[in-house]
């Protein structure tokens, strides 16, 4: 059986930030791999470093100790094959749909093609937007907001996705519908995907696997896989095996809690 091509890979990796008030040091001796095309969720409490993680991996931020690699070339710069969507979805508001879809095209090359603006269009109706194409940010809801967000990272068709919370400021029901439509889009155009979560429930709807980080400095403390078969269904997710899983990832972050207490 061939190997799976790895994406991502961090070598005992650790990060410190210098402040006003001293050294914050936000990782410590992180190792983990992420092959080709897996959906990863990194599951953690909030501050423990998981969004460092994902600076670290877009290049955006330089490891003060150890290495990331994508593709085994070591992580000095952003790449053109990696696409970032935050927790706000970032839009520029003066702008249509559409022209916050093709942005990535004018920003890297000073001008926006026909062949883009077909290419936009086939996104934007991908995500769901179709006659949208002309609206503004503000006459958007949140959650079609988000979805113009993917569409424009998608755009430069990415071999790689990383997703900072992209959900957590959306509602409960329109955040379970997101995720099951990121798993649609996954799906029919495969990207590694590394996804930044704190809520237990989206990390086992979503991942293949799940890295599981204590409090800062964050440390990964359980990599596990999720025993969910695709495609995913709210059925699934109530088994028995699957709501024992969920308690266990439960359990061990209110272990750790404790323990730093």
């Amino acid at each position: 059986m061939a190997t799976a091509l790895t994406a991502i890979q961090f070598s005992n990796v650790g990060q410190t930030f210098l402040t006003d008030t001293g050294s914050l040091r936000a990782l410590s001796g992180v190792s983990m791999a992420i092959a080709r095309h897996e959906f990863v969720a990194v599951l953690g409490p909030s501050g423990c470093g998981k969004s460092t993680l994902l600076r670290l991996t877009s290049g955006l931020l330089e490891a003060t100790e150890g290495e990331v690699r994508v593709y085994d070339k070591p992580v000095t710069a952003p790449r053109d094959d990696i696409g970032i969507i935050f927790q706000q979805a970032t839009l520029l508001p003066w702008a249509s749909v559409q022209d916050n879809v093709v942005f990535p095209a004018k920003h890297k090359y000073g001008h926006v093609s026909e062949q883009d603006r077909e290419r936009a269009q086939q996104i934007i109706e991908t995500v769901g937007l179709n006659g949208f194409e002309r609206r503004l940010p503000r006459e958007l809801s949140g959650g079609m907001q988000q979805r113009v967000a993917i569409a424009r990272a998608l755009f430069l068709n990415p071999d790689i996705l990383l997703m900072d919370e992209p959900f957590s400021a959306l509602d409960a029901l329109t955040r379970d519908a997101m995720g099951f439509e990121l798993l649609r889009l996954w799906q029919a155009s495969p990207k590694t995907v590394m996804f930044i979560t704190h809520s237990i429930h989206e990390a086992v709807l979503l991942a293949d696997r799940i890295m599981v980080i204590s409090e800062r400095p964050g440390q990964v403390i359980a990599d596990l896989a999720v025993p969910l078969i695709r495609p995913r269904s709210d059925d699934a997710m109530r088994a028995i095996e699957v709501q024992d899983f969920i308690a266990h990832l439960r359990s061990l972050l209110i272990k750790r809690e404790r323990a730093q207490t």
